[in-house]
């Protein structure tokens, strides 16, 4: 019965091959055959069969004269209309079977089914671009089972060869950016199980992401029903370790499919069947299969299953999708828990190779900070995970202090994540271990000097900001005259691991965490005023303290944005100029930029903007993403947004002016309502104070993050140089290659050790495109394999017309939805609601033509909810899936204070 018997008298050049054919080539067989094969060699329990390779449909359409034309039309279509799509469809399917099937292609399925002794079988597709990490293709390409005879056989696989034009499957490859031409089809025929029971096994959770549950659906007859949703199947849930059956959920199983005698199926409909589809020993007999399954591919599986006459069979494996992959270096012994920081800084792209490895460098230096021995290499913070990078809190969250902070901290820039931690800390396995004061003696230098430090700002917040803006640009002035001295590859990597060890967070978060400490202290005390004095005074809001960041000095990211609005105002100044800019196609003014072609003054103003903060970019935390001096495309797009706002009210330096009037009147409302209601004159003195702080210090909030990307901005263009050294010397294709190297990569390129770059590179570049369209991204993984995805569970007032988050900065705003990705193509009209996953410095120019802000992640502390409040627009942050329901077009009222989103125009 089982494949591992079987023996054809032809070799893998035919267009036949059996399925004990041994590592096959994916582009030969595709991925459900490339995995049967495999489980036939490993010796599992897989029906007889053999594989019609890709030649054949190759050979089928070439002859038939349809070879690229089918991938044009395919390529041509917009995928986003159904109709069109169908029709499309309908027309290449219909083409293709209208051929015969080639002689010599059809003589060898002929011969190859006469070898298998012709039994009824299953017809199925396989396709190249099936079952590959990441990517699931499963139901978009045709079964056929129970197929008897030849020119049965012959019409099923020419189906199978026209399910790869089906709609779904164009569309999944365009929105995945395959392209349609590369891809081909191979088909599976086995023998038929006429099963008894069937199903489907997947070696973890995929509704949780536990590794450590199996779970099965099971139903009577074949599983066609089971895999069309046809039949309530029963569910059993098993601990993977110990095969425990932990839960079981019996199904109606009333429909039941089975093969007809003369060939094909019927379905029939009957009673409900109350009884087990699977006895506890079968259920035990499955868990053994399916763990030594996920052993051979070392990645969980999602398995199909039949039994037949008390025989366990194999259908078919491939990898769950659905799953998120887990940080490496996991101790299993131990519950661990991963915050993204992706999440928290609002990058969730994932980190080039070298990228990860420079972040992992300046946790290494955090742990420095605090005696801990910690390379890059040999650290145990930052973990990666989809290449994505992941902060292990497992230990911070047993630890007393640790888990005060994160409860009071992490609802400041991750209230989704936060929400989840509190359900976790009363879970047994990560029980309070005891205070350790080793902890705090480890702690005490850095604690001692920011204490220390942040008393002296609050006696003279001024003095202290000026001191602390030139103690950074000596600092920064230091780090590039020792970067001038290095001048090979090898020296320059070296550079790198010393900024991340002793230039970076090392010095950057004891010169500005004293700031940032009094000015946000401050404001809490101001925010708990205005609460106690909101119920006795009408003119006080509870939300009134926010008023006081408003339009903040010493915040270098409102800084930028308002120097960016300048650049505008001197394009602005020549009206044919001016609308020449805003009607060009960005990418073309980016092209003349690099040229310098741009009329001169344009040009200038654009040069020395970027001269000051082309160091910017998307995803900056990210050492290896492109920055705005080398790609200036959103600076162009905000540049034509600015040039857009007609009202000269809404233009972005009147607005900061309203905003600093605002701050004033907070003051004056909190002073004088805190003087009144005490009775003291000293109330008032003690809220302007306060607010004095408030307004000096807290814009300090940006410094650390800028700093860090200038100083490691000079690094970046360095490794640049050398890239470019090593294109023309034929060692890398692009300069930027480097960067998709690991740090010990470098180190081996540096030492002029042979290897092919090209290809390696070439690889990391494909799965760093594959990981982009990862969706979507957890916020707090567990090693146990639970992913947290939502948001904020929905408050009060959310309904199917409100969408619910935290507020992150006050305010009302109706306007016009625009979901945006990716910055370079925001094109954001003045108005606008920026509704984006979240947001980096490097987003913010928009929001200066923005009306709003919706953010799927971030609170009141993240990098985009500090510059809309600065600016005054109304923002929410944590809306859980914010992008999918919310469209481009739709029409919305923002408020920023209770967080609440309302859909407008329903009708």
């Amino acid at each position: 019965m089982t494949a591992n018997a079987i023996s054809h008298p032809y070799g893998i050049s035919s267009f036949c091959v059996p399925l004990n054919t041994p590592d096959p080539p994916l582009s030969t067989v595709g991925g459900k055959a490339l995995n049967l094969a495999r489980l036939t060699c490993a010796g599992f329990p897989v029906p007889n069969g053999f594989i019609i390779i890709t030649d054949a449909y190759n050979h089928h359409i070439d002859d038939a004269g349809l070879t690229g034309w089918m991938a044009a039309e395919a390529s041509a279509i917009d995928a986003a209309d159904p109709v069109a799509l169908s029709a499309l469809s309908d027309r290449l399917r219909a083409r293709l079977r209208a051929e015969d099937v080639p002689e010599k292609v059809a003589a060898q399925i002929r011969s190859a089914y006469t070898g298998l002794g012709r039994p009824p079988v299953a017809v199925r597709s396989s396709a190249t671009a099936e079952d590959l990490p990441g990517m699931s293709f499963a139901g978009q390409q045709d079964t056929f089972l129970n197929v008897v005879g030849d020119e049965a056989l012959l019409r099923a696989v020419v189906e199978c060869w026209s399910s790869l034009w089906t709609a779904r499957a164009i569309a999944y490859r365009t929105r995945n950016d395959i392209d349609h031409a590369t891809v081909s089809l191979a088909v599976v025929v086995q023998e038929m199980v006429q099963s008894d029971t069937s199903g489907v096994l997947f070696t973890a959770n995929p509704l949780t992401g536990r590794r450590d549950e199996i779970v099965i659906d099971a139903t009577f007859g074949l599983g066609e029903a089971l895999v069309s949703g046809q039949v309530e199947p029963d569910h059993y849930v098993v601990e993977t370790d110990s095969g425990k059956i932990l839960r079981k959920q019996l199904g109606a199983k009333a429909t039941v499919v089975r093969g007809l005698a003369g060939g094909g199926i019927e379905e029939t409909e009957g009673e409900r069947r109350p009884e087990q589809a699977l006895s506890d020993e079968q259920i035990a007999r499955l868990t053994e299969l399916g763990k030594r399954v996920a052993d051979l591919y070392a990645e969980p599986q999602d398995i199909e299953w039949a039994i037949a006459d008390g025989d366990l069979l194999l259908l078919q494996s491939r990898p769950i999708t659905s799953l998120f992959p887990l940080p490496k270096l996991v101790d299993d012994t131990d519950l661990n828990v991963f915050i993204s920081l992706g999440a928290i800084q609002g990058v969730l792209g994932p980190f080039t190779p070298l990228g990860m490895d420079l972040l992992r460098g300046l946790f290494a230096g955090i742990a420095q900070i605090f005696s801990f021995k910690a390379t890059l290499y040999e650290q145990s913070i930052l973990h990666s995970a989809a290449d994505r990078p992941w902060i292990a809190v497992a230990g911070a969250l047993r630890n007393p202090i640790g888990r005060l902070i994160f409860q009071r901290a992490l609802p400041m820039v991750e209230p989704g994540a936060a929400q989840s931690i509190r359900k976790l800390i009363s879970d047994a396995k990560l029980e309070q271990s005891p205070f350790n004061p080793r902890s705090l003696a480890r702690a005490a230098p850095l604690l001692s000097k920011v204490l220390k430090s942040a008393f002296r700002a609050f006696l003279d917040p001024e003095m202290f900001a000026q001191a602390t803006n030139d103690a950074a640009e000596a600092h920064i002035a230091a780090v590039n005259s020792r970067a001038r001295k290095a001048r090979t590859l090898d020296q320059r990597i070296d550079l790198c691991e010393w900024l991340c060890y002793n230039a970076l967070f090392p010095v950057l978060l004891p010169l500005f965490i004293p700031p940032i400490i009094v000015g946000y202290a401050s404001l809490g005390m101001l925010s708990r005023l205005a609460a106690l004095l909101a119920p006795l005074r009408s003119e006080i809001s509870p939300q009134l303290a926010l008023d006081f960041t408003r339009s903040l000095p010493n915040n270098v990211t409102t800084e930028m944005d308002l120097e960016l609005w300048q650049v505008a105002r001197r394009i602005g100044e020549d009206p044919a100029a001016s609308a020449a800019f805003v009607a060009a196609d960005p990418e073309a003014l980016a092209l003349e930029y690099h040229k310098k072609e741009m009329p001169v003054h344009i040009q200038a103003a654009l040069t020395e903007f970027l001269n000051r903060y082309g160091m910017r970019g998307l995803a900056e935390l990210d050492f290896g993403r492109p920055r705005w001096r080398e790609q200036p495309l959103p600076i162009i797009r905000a540049l034509q947004s600015y040039l857009s706002i007609a009202d000269e009210s809404a233009a972005p330096d009147t607005v900061f002016q309203q905003g600093q009037q605002a701050a004033l009147q907070a003051e004056d409302r909190l002073a004088n309502a805190a003087a009144e209601t005490s009775n003291k004159p000293l109330a008032g003195w003690l809220v302007r104070q306060l607010s004095k702080r408030v307004r000096v210090l807290a814009g300090f909030r940006e410094s650390p993050k800028f700093s860090m990307i200038r100083i490691s901005s000079i690094a970046r263009s360095l490794l640049l140089e050398c890239g470019r050294e090593l294109v023309d010397s034929g060692v890398l294709e692009q300069a930027d290659d480097l960067f998709f190297l690991t740090m010990r990569e470098l180190k081996t390129l540096a030492m002029n050790a042979p290897g092919d770059w090209q290809s390696l590179v070439r690889a990391r570049r494909e799965t760093y495109r594959n990981e982009m369209r990862r969706q979507p991204i957890p916020r707090l993984l567990l090693s146990d394999g639970t992913a947290f995805y939502a948001g904020l569970s929905p408050g009060e007032g959310a309904d199917e017309n409100t969408l619910v988050g935290s507020g992150v900065s006050p305010g009302f705003v109706e306007g016009t939805v625009r979901v945006v990705f990716d910055p370079l193509e925001a094109a954001l009209q003045p108005g606008d609601i920026l509704v984006c996953p979240g947001t980096d410095p490097s987003w913010t120019p928009l929001f200066l033509a923005a009306g709003g802000l919706v953010m799927e992640v971030g609170g009141m502390m993240t990098h985009g909810s500090v510059v809309a409040r600065e600016y005054g627009i109304p923002a929410v942050a944590g809306v859980d899936r914010a992008t999918e329901r919310l469209q481009t077009g739709q029409r919305v009222r923002v408020d920023g204070g209770s967080g609440k989103i309302e859909l407008l125009d329903l009708s």
